[in-house]
């Protein structure tokens, strides 16, 4: 029961993107013949001041991150786990050196290269190495480098304190971790899929130069994470320009800005992760991150007190488990870095006291790039009428640019190759506990990448 295929283009994803005349339909199972069960992790960490709670709520959240990847066929992946801070200092990617020292350091200040990228554990004496890794030997036990379990030792990893800069750059420290960084050798495997995770409850701030720093309050504005959002984002109504991004009031359509003057273009992070690998669908990115709408500019006394400045907006809030009302705000710059990966990136708000759901969300989709024919969301049943359900669905083999759709084994009398649902409640605990089967007559070609898309609710 399929819909007729409109087209089908090759686009900057490996897989071909595929229209359907009048119905939107989406990914729903993706996988490949010969998966590949390498993956280097590496989760970037907000350690600015207000990120204790959201720290330690993904410490202690992180065994539904790790359950989702342990149902997997074969178990856990073969895992290389990093962490790193979004401390870079006042270094900008485009200066040879830092600029001048900013504010309080431990406190919230800036100075020098900050943390540079460099993965730490935390000071754990449980990890030998400064990355987790995790992988089955040929007999089928772990080779570990750590002690106790997985979970807890990054729990301990995770909790990096609340003390480092408050101009967050969380895609410049990526960058700097994975770029040939001396003191993160071996950490990058190239033949392995490539996860990056961001948790953090403000915008990225990578600059390209310290002047965004510098004390110039009549052209840049007070000195604080404002002048990353006026200056990083555009919003087509009422912040098309920085100055219009620095009047107060409400601004809607909002995204990243492309003109470098003092921040770069999120796109060049893009295509620096797809650099890395031989193809972007190794490449998988997910954020824990402030709400990206709304989008407003208030007036607001800055820390410590005194005359009300230009400020933005939280965009989000919550009570945590000690009764304090935590806070963050719209995460633009790092939506519209998120957009340009389809079909490999997931977000969740930060803006919750249980971050259990947001990270299994994120497990699923680290799962589906690795490989599984679990369906993991409600499908829709195009005719209620008739016991069971009824779905609307298309399966194809992609082969590089060539697409061989799959009937369903009802529609052709289960001639081979064909496809239907089965139930694997042990396998597949989400839904309805249905996976796509595939009857073959012959094994598909090694390169082979299977895909199902479904009617999307």
């Amino acid at each position: 029961m399929r819909r007729a295929l409109l087209l089908a283009a090759l686009g900057a994803c490996s897989v071909p993107e595929v229209h359907y005349i009048g119905l939107e339909y989406e990914p729903v199972v993706e996988l490949p013949a010969t998966p590949n069960r390498n993956l280097d992790l590496l989760f970037v960490i907000d350690n600015s001041p207000s990120m204790a709670d959201k720290q330690n709520n993904l410490a202690v959240n992180f065994p539904n991150f790790i359950d989702r990847l342990e149902q997997l066929d074969g178990g856990l992946p073969d895992l290389h786990l990093g962490v790193i801070n979004t401390d870079m200092g006042t270094k900008g990617t485009d200066a040879g050196a830092p600029g001048p020292a900013v504010g309080q350091v431990g406190n919230g200040g800036c100075s020098g290269s900050g943390s540079g990228g460099n993965l730490t554990t935390n000071g754990s004496l449980d990890v030998t190495g400064n990355f987790i890794t995790d992988t089955k030997d040929i007999d089928g036990t772990r080779l570990t480098n750590y002690t106790g379990t997985l979970a807890t030792v990054f729990s301990d990893m995770a909790r990096l304190g609340a003390s480092g800069c408050g101009f967050e750059q969380p895609l410049h420290a990526m960058q700097a971790a994975l770029d040939n960084n001396p003191a993160n050798v071996d950490f990058l495997r190239s033949d392995a899929l490539l996860a990056v995770l961001f948790l953090t409850d403000e915008d990225d701030c990578t600059i390209s130069s310290p002047a965004l720093l510098t004390s110039d309050t009549t052209t840049l504005g007070a000195l604080q994470s404002f002048r990353c959002t006026r200056f990083g984002v555009t919003c087509d109504q009422g912040g098309a320009t920085p100055d219009a991004m620095n009047a107060v009031g409400q601004k809607t359509a909002c995204h990243s800005r492309t003109a470098e003057d003092f921040l770069d273009d999120v796109g060049s992070y893009h295509d620096f992760l797809v650099g890395l690998k031989d193809s972007a669908s190794k490449v998988i990115v997910g954020g824990i991150v402030g709400d990206p709408t709304p989008v407003a500019v208030e007036l607001r006394a800055p820390p410590g007190g005194g005359t009300a400045v230009e400020a933005l907006a939280h965009s989000c809030m919550y009570t945590d488990v000690q009764s304090v009302v935590e806070v963050a705000d719209p995460a633009v710059r790092m939506q519209s870095f998120f957009d340009l990966f389809p079909d490999r990136a997931a977000t969740t708000t930060i803006c919750q006291p249980d971050l259990s759901t947001g990270l299994d969300e994120l497990g699923k989709l680290v799962q589906r790039a690795i490989g599984t024919p679990c369906i993991t969301q409600d499908l829709v049943d195009i005719d209620a009428g008739t016991p069971g359900l009824q779905v609307d669905c298309i399966v194809r083999d992609v082969v590089g640019q060539v697409i061989t759709e799959i009937p369903a084994c009802e529609d052709n009398g289960g001639v081979q190759p064909c496809w239907h649902l089965d139930t694997d409640a042990l396998l597949c605990p989400d839904a309805d506990n249905l996976k796509l089967v595939v009857d073959r007559a012959v094994s598909p070609d090694p390169a082979t990448v299977t895909q199902m898309v479904c009617r999307a609710p």
